[in-house]
């Protein structure tokens, strides 16, 4: 007898003012099957999720069944009580509440008869919950003070629990975005583990080598539309590729060869930076340079994009064109010509409750005056104009921020001060948590600012982003520059091998 599949997805469509982020999209889970879910920033990935978790409410017509009941569209909670589990990318924990609170926020405290909380009980069945899970965490601290991998781990722990029903499909949306190589292999295990127990999981990312080490079966979204579902087994990354994006690849591929040494005054230059993780970094970036910058976590390397801009406490010289940057002033740093995308998006650079024209124009906010009066026309045209140069989809200035996929946003914060035609960019993990069609069109704008003249700083934990764009890596260890690679000596396996201190810039 066949078995009832775990979920199942019927003409889903789902319309936003003037776009269409779905369109009529199927796809069916069976039990105990791996599934990754794959496309392009605003293929719909995003917008299929929030349907399933019932945060959007789709178009008419669209059907869902869990485990064969159908699903009421548009109603928070309702998946939850189906058994159709989330973690989602930020997790959704409380920092300043422990691991028991945060677990007890999906399925709450059980009570003795006094309809009282035996919070030693509490304590021990949250240990208990996360050592099955292989995590032995102390569920007594606040979240905000664990480790990220702890975190997820709670995450994790929270979207198993049985509650009224047991658990029938597991949505994991971007779970290793944030974790090291080892616990990423950690949780792949548990995420087996969890299979093989007849949970369904539908893994979502946008690193295709963890597809193609964990997934079964895989499914591509493009502009909203179900492309092709198939099994992993017979693809490779270049295939795979090809299908979200919809055409090759010929124009991503690493260039090679050496390039020539820069002359001339360098435009940014770093004497003895110090700060509480710094110890005397010395750099210097030419005109039309791009300067990469790698290490583990605790090199360093978290640290040197916010030095440079005094975003953080530090000291030794910073010089932009001979003009100093105050260490504490990261407001000097845009009035010497420096401009700077964080890591932190969110935390740091974006106004998500804001329109695009506002996101992008906000630096400067006076060019688009005319006799002190706001000229907005003028504000739209320009910001429009930079949205469609950058690839932003949808390139509508009116949008809300928040509207738009991870890699869009990106792009909107690119916009914001490639307008500024900067001396100095620096790019401080430019393509975290985006898929590989927005990479490449990030990639292409770092090559054009350069190509413009301005001096261009990646640091980026992504040794193939580094080998793509950087004449030069610099290796961070300790606090300090170990090792610089040039090309033609820049390679993923050489800057992996120099940030753990095997020494190549002999090489170099």
């Amino acid at each position: 007898m066949p078995q009832t599949p775990a979920l199942q997805v019927h003409a889903l469509s789902k319309t936003f003012t003037g776009q269409r982020a779905l369109i009529e999209v199927d796809l069916e889970l069976q039990p105990g099957e791996l599934r990754a879910l794959v496309g392009q920033n605003g293929c719909g990935k995003s917008t299929l999720i929030k349907v399933l978790a019932g945060y959007h409410d789709p178009d008419p017509a669209g059907e869902v069944l869990v485990d064969g009941q159908p699903l009421a569209l548009g109603v928070a909670g309702a998946g939850d009580h189906a058994g159709l589990r989330f973690v989602h990318q930020d997790l959704g924990l409380v920092p300043t509440l422990d691991a028991c609170d945060n677990l007890a926020m999906g399925h709450g405290y059980e009570r003795n008869r006094a309809r009282l909380i035996s919070w030693r009980r509490e304590h021990r069945m949250a240990q208990e919950t996360l050592r099955d899970l292989g995590y032995d965490i102390d569920v007594r601290q606040p979240t905000g003070h664990l480790v990220i991998s702890e975190r997820t781990a709670i995450a994790l722990a929270r979207a198993l629990s049985p509650r009224s029903t047991p658990p029938r499909v597991l949505v994991l949306d971007e779970p290793t975005a944030n974790l090291p190589a080892a616990e990423i292999s950690r949780l792949f295990e548990v995420v087996r583990a969890v299979r093989d127990r007849g949970v369904a999981v539908l893994f979502v990312s946008h690193h295709l080598d963890e597809v193609f080490t964990l997934c079964e079966t895989v499914t591509v979204l493009r502009d909203g539309r179900h492309v092709v579902t198939r099994p992993v087994q017979g693809l490779d990354e270049d295939a795979l590729i090809a299908l979200m994006i919809g055409r090759t690849l010929e124009q991503f591929e690493v260039p090679t060869g050496s390039v020539a040494e820069r002359h001339g005054e360098p435009v940014l230059q770093a004497r003895d930076l110090h700060s509480a993780v710094l110890h005397g970094v010395d750099l210097d970036v030419r005109p039309g340079e791009v300067i990469g910058v790698a290490g583990i976590t605790g090199s360093g390397r978290e640290e040197l994009a916010l030095a440079l801009f005094g975003g953080i406490g530090r000291t030794g010289t910073v010089t932009v064109s001979g003009k100093p940057v105050d260490p504490h002033r990261p407001d000097k740093a845009v009035e010497a010509g420096m401009a700077l995308v964080p890591a932190e998006r969110h935390a740091n650079a974006a106004f998500l409750d804001s329109t695009l024209r506002e996101n992008v124009s906000i630096v400067s906010p006076g060019d688009f005056l005319r006799r002190g009066l706001l000229n907005r026309s003028r504000e739209v045209s320009e910001v429009t104009s930079w949205l469609t140069k950058l690839n932003v989809r949808p390139p509508h200035p009116e949008r809300q921020l928040a509207t738009l996929s991870g890699g869009n946003q990106q792009k909107v914060i690119l916009a914001r001060w490639m307008r500024q035609h900067p001396a100095v960019l620096v790019l401080d993990e430019p393509t975290q948590g985006v898929d590989v069609g927005a990479k490449a069109d990030i990639h292409t704008l770092v090559e054009q600012a350069a190509a413009a003249g301005a001096a261009v700083i990646v640091v980026s934990t992504d040794h193939s982003e580094l080998t793509r764009l950087a004449e030069r890596v610099l290796v961070l260890r300790e606090g300090r520059i170990a090792d610089v690679l040039r090309r033609p000596h820049i390679d993923p396996d050489r800057i992996t091998a120099a940030t753990i201190g095997a020494k190549q810039g002999a090489a170099a």
